[in-house]
């Protein structure tokens, strides 16, 4: 049994780790076979790739047997994988909030483009609490921030969600609270959540991201978009069209929200 993949799914099972299996040369007479290689065995058929990202959630279908015990028993003994993040009705991970800091601090607020709000805050799971801009995720959040000249506002900030060590954790669904108090200080303009995982603990509801993505929510009277995070955005190159989509749809709330009398 032979793959026939394109190029866009190689690339796609190879972005997720998955090892695409190629059928041996068939050669004219078969070699015999050696104790070693009979005590191995072989292998009847390559296993089935596991499928694409799916749409709503961003998070991998279920990864075949097979593959899972590749994974399991990796060369030079180097970890597995770590699972997906969980979906609806699974337990949610605890994390700690972490104060708002300001992400560009020194941005002149004579400079600030109009239509922007008095402030935006971005609640975020994954990024550095210390050094939120740095890394691959963090150098990814601030160009999607650039790119909606969020770098021009002194008044942007960050709400990071850290997973803690043992002994110092807050259950996700507790922050809720927490994070409403911090954005009725902070009265931002648009609140933007980034991910399944941010999405959970703000909100306090388990549904796929897909449907938290289409609503508008509210935090403490102020608006909120859920987006993907850009740790996800890295591995799923093809999920950035829509997160701009999503993070246009803010802009456009934030300016109509400034023109109103």
């Amino acid at each position: 049994m032979s793959l026939h993949l394109d190029a866009r799914q190689r690339a796609m099972l190879q972005e997720m780790g998955v090892t695409i299996w190629a059928p041996a040369q068939v050669s004219a007479a078969p070699a015999p076979v050696n104790d070693a290689a009979r005590s191995q065995g072989t292998a009847a058929e390559p296993p089935t790739p596991a499928p694409a990202v799916a749409a709503a959630g961003g998070d991998t279908a279920a990864t075949p047997r097979a593959v899972r015990e590749q994974r399991a028993a990796a060369p030079g003994g180097a970890p597995a994988p770590r699972p997906p993040a969980p979906q609806d009705g699974s337990p949610t991970p605890a994390l700690v909030l972490h104060a708002a800091q300001a992400l560009y601090p020194t941005a002149d607020p004579a400079q600030t483009p109009a239509g922007l709000g008095a402030g935006w805050l971005v609640v975020a799971e994954s990024l550095s609490p210390t050094e939120p801009l740095a890394g691959d995720a963090g150098r990814l959040l601030d160009n999607m921030l650039r790119a909606m000249q969020l770098h021009r506002h002194p008044r942007v900030f960050l709400a990071a969600l850290e997973r803690p060590q043992a002994g110092n954790a807050t259950n996700a669904l507790e922050i809720a609270p927490a994070l409403n108090e911090m954005v009725a200080t902070l009265r931002p303009a648009m609140v933007l959540v980034l991910g399944h995982v941010a999405a959970r603990a703000a909100l306090g509801r388990t549904e796929p991201l897909g449907r938290l993505r289409a609503e508008l929510h509210q935090l403490a009277g102020c608006p909120a978009i859920v987006t993907y995070d850009p740790a996800f955005l890295l591995r799923s190159q093809g999920y950035k069209g829509a997160a701009w989509a999503d993070l246009c749809r803010a802009l456009s709330l934030a300016h109509a929200a400034t023109a109103r009398p």
